[in-house]
């Protein structure tokens, strides 16, 4: 914690103290500090390994853009860190959908797809400088022992990839492993199938997101929706972020369903700002088709991600956050709107499939709707 201090008061060019942890994960400690006017800032020290140094130099090329996200006030690519302004403790679009105040749920998710929109539009001038901070916040590798006193972090994946390196190419695979282990046959043409759905990563529509655009990682500030956590900042298809908006929250533990309508009016929002830079999208057929290989690419994903941790017994999707769906519910309800996508017949056969074989035997109830709206 000491080293923590010094570093970032060296960075932030101000000295530091008192500080708060505001929890973190096993990649970066997060803390919240004192300035010596007493004003508060917010550090985030990441872990000496691979996935955490990703993580960093996705977030500080992200802030340092400017577009979105608290104020960049200090960077430290040698331990690493980031000093941040803090942004308070307004409501996330979490809190209020997981609410009692319908009213604010709505201005809420308007409020998050008008932004993602706004944010994706704003970004189409800075992607060459966005791969040249990258550039420059991946070429310093942190030290563990710098100092002798920052500990090292844990390891979940390899080593930094470059920005245009998919992560969604590893999903046919995975899935293709995970159904023989499951015992669910692959229906024939399913790698066909799963080759036109990864085609979504290679589109001509890509904008700027911070990643993880999930309900706890989105502010709702006095001065509008305000955005943390850019571990995971890209360029990606604007559709992978419509897509979240129709699911709903494609990859998150905060999922229940949305009053009829509701998804539909969001990913319009969102759809509007994004038309003013991608005029072909204002087309149904275009814009359709896109995310609903959007919807596919995040059905599989958490498909491969969820299913192995359920095979046994049912969890919870997040360990402390209540009121929370189960992953046998989500799971559930991804495989019936994935099930639907008949334009991919392999997938969707494997989808039914899934739900037969797999989610049969569950017994779980559907997916409660969001408590902001009745529950």
């Amino acid at each position: 914690m000491e080293a923590i201090l010094r570093a970032a008061s060296q960075a932030a060019g101000v000295e530091l103290s008192e500080p708060v942890d505001l929890g973190g994960n096993p990649r970066s400690t997060v803390l919240r500090c004192r300035t010596a006017e007493g004003d508060s800032v917010v550090v985030k020290a990441y872990a000496a390994e691979p996935d955490a140094l990703r993580g960093f130099t996705a977030e500080a090329a992200a802030l340092s853009l400017g577009l979105a996200g608290p104020g960049l006030l200090g960077v430290d690519p040698a331990v690493p860190l980031l000093v941040m302004a803090d942004l308070g403790t307004a409501p996330t679009l979490a809190d209020v959908l997981l609410g009692d105040d319908p009213e604010a749920a709505v201005d809420g998710l308007l409020a998050w797809a008008g932004g993602l929109g706004r944010l994706a539009a704003a970004s189409m001038p800075r992607r060459a400088d966005f791969a040249e901070l990258r550039a420059r916040y991946g070429g310093h590798p942190a030290d563990p022992n710098r100092d002798g006193e920052l500990p090292a972090g844990q390891v979940r994946h390899g080593t930094l990839p470059a920005e245009d390196e998919s992560w969604i190419a590893g999903l046919a695979p995975g899935l293709s492993g995970l159904l023989d282990e499951v015992g669910v046959a692959a229906p024939p043409g399913l790698a066909e199938d799963m080759a036109l759905v990864g085609t979504v990563d290679h589109d001509e529509y890509p904008a700027f997101t911070p990643g993880d655009t999930c309900p706890d990682n989105n502010l709702l500030t006095p001065d509008g929706l305000r955005l943390i956590d850019f571990e995971s900042a890209a360029y990606e298809s604007v559709f992978l972020t419509a897509a979240y908006c129709r699911m709903p929250f494609s990859s998150c533990w905060c999922v229940f369903t949305l009053p009829d309508g509701m998804a539909e009016k969001i990913e319009e929002v969102y759809r509007a700002e994004v038309v003013t830079i991608y005029p072909a999208l204002a087309d149904d057929a275009v814009w359709h088709a896109g995310v609903r290989r959007a919807v596919a690419v995040w059905t599989t994903h958490m498909t491969v991600f969820l299913l192995p941790r359920v095979v046994e017994e049912d969890r919870f999707m997040h360990r402390t956050r209540r009121p929370v769906s189960t992953m046998r519910q989500v799971l559930r309800h991804r495989w019936e709107m994935a099930s639907a996508l008949t334009e991919f017949p392999a997938f969707a056969e494997t989808m039914r499939l899934l739900l037969r074989e797999v989610a049969g035997p569950w017994k779980v109830t559907p997916l409660p709707g969001y408590p902001a709206f009745g529950g």
